[in-house]
């Protein structure tokens, strides 16, 4: 599957009647991987804190280039990587309109590599549309972040049911992505998952007895090593996960075509994935550790992490884990190719090394008991509904390609 990028050699003659000498082999830029790390540089720089519109994105950038590509004849390399340039650029301009001279810049850089023929001018043309058509079908979808964060009027305050968490005490976030409309689920109700177990139940128990002794902030029983994977994976999703996409997207020998269709598809399904967290966990408001422990066992006690603002069940780490994975192995396989390295920035200097997909999403899972912010039945449910989402997606994704 996985193929050297195109190859160019170039000859010269040094002088007439002389043996003709061969230049070095020259690589073709991967426009693929450039446009991917034009995308997550302008996400990062963008300043929205809502994952969901950054998600959003990221989907309609790459969707819009899948979508320009893939009518594109093999040949026609030239009109192919303009027409990528093209769809990405028009969709991040418009949604992030701060960087567009970066985006004008980086767009020049690509374009100027191409010789100026009928071939790249019409695939820049065709991203271009491919992008405007995109953006006028997901206007107003209720994923910008003023929709995200809507208001959500709590319910009483009852045993098992959420109420803001310290320090603190904000009020509950991203109630509004259960409201926003899917690329692909029919419902963000679609796949919502039983109820919890009940308060004070043997899971119940046993799930706040983990959590005390691990999850506390003086945890006597949490090693050095397990620290060090929830202080590496208290760093946000959407960012943990760009280096192995980029990892799954650089080591595959498949056409750009493919690969575009890999980042669109990932976060397409990744969008849908946290609508469909959303509407479990404002059905159930069940309460964090924090709340149970400190109301029924340990008044005093203390997370390692700050528990986020929103309910418990389930973990919207664990949703986006399932769903990266499913997504992942059915385009590379249940592994990359080669080992990669990853970094976190909530986790600076430490540097991890993974080439299993399942290896991320178990470390999710344990990551977020040991910071003390969920319950492993809550990391272990949203694994299930991450990958319910994430295989109903790939049956239907190629309807959104036309």
């Amino acid at each position: 599957m996985r193929r050297v990028l195109a190859v160019a050699l170039v000859g010269a003659f040094a002088v007439a009647g002389a043996a003709p000498a061969v230049a070095a082999p020259q690589r073709r830029t991967d426009v693929v991987a450039e446009w991917y790390d034009v995308t997550a540089a302008t996400v990062a720089a963008s300043g929205v804190t809502a994952q969901s519109t950054n998600s959003r994105t990221w989907a309609i950038g790459w969707l819009a280039a899948a979508r320009a590509v893939r009518d594109v004849a093999p040949a026609q390399r030239d009109r192919a990587d303009a027409a990528l340039a093209s769809a990405v650029h028009t969709a991040l301009a418009a949604l992030v309109p701060g960087r567009r001279a970066e985006l004008d810049a980086a767009l020049r850089t690509t374009l100027d590599r191409l010789p100026s023929t009928g071939q790249r001018e019409r695939g820049v043309a065709d991203g271009a549309r491919e992008a405007r058509d995109l953006l006028a079908e997901r206007e107003g979808d209720g994923l910008d972040p003023a929709s995200v964060n809507a208001p959500f009027e709590l319910p009483p305050a009852a045993p098992g049911r959420w109420q803001p968490t310290p320090p603190a005490f904000a009020p509950p976030q991203q109630a509004g992505n259960r409201l926003a409309r899917p690329f692909l689920l029919a419902r963000a109700d679609q796949f919502r998952l039983p109820p919890p177990p009940a308060v004070d139940s043997p899971r119940d128990r046993a799930d706040l007895a983990e959590v005390r002794a691990y999850g506390a902030a003086d945890s006597a029983v949490r090693t050095p090593a397990q620290t060090e994977t929830a202080q590496f994976w208290f760093q946000g999703s959407l960012v943990g996960f760009t280096e192995p996409l980029r990892a799954a997207v650089t080591q595959s020998g498949e056409s750009s075509a493919r690969r575009a269709t890999l980042v669109a598809a990932f976060h397409v399904i990744l969008v849908d994935t946290q609508i469909a967290t959303s509407d479990t966990k404002y059905t159930y408001l069940r309460w964090r550790p924090v709340t149970a422990i400190r109301a029924t066992i340990d008044p005093q006690w203390t997370p390692l992490h700050a528990t986020p603002a929103h309910p418990d069940y389930p973990s919207g780490h664990n949703t986006y884990a399932g769903a990266a994975e499913v997504v992942l192995t059915a385009f590379a396989g249940p592994a990359a190719r080669r080992p990669f390295t990853t970094t976190s920035p909530t986790a600076p200097g430490v540097t991890r090394t993974y080439q299993r997909w399942a290896d991320l999403t178990k470390d999710n899972v344990d990551a977020r008991v040991w910071s003390g912010i969920h319950s492993r039945t809550a990391d272990e449910a949203g694994v299930v509904l991450g990958r319910r989402v994430a295989q109903f997606g790939l049956t239907r994704f190629q309807h959104l390609l036309g």
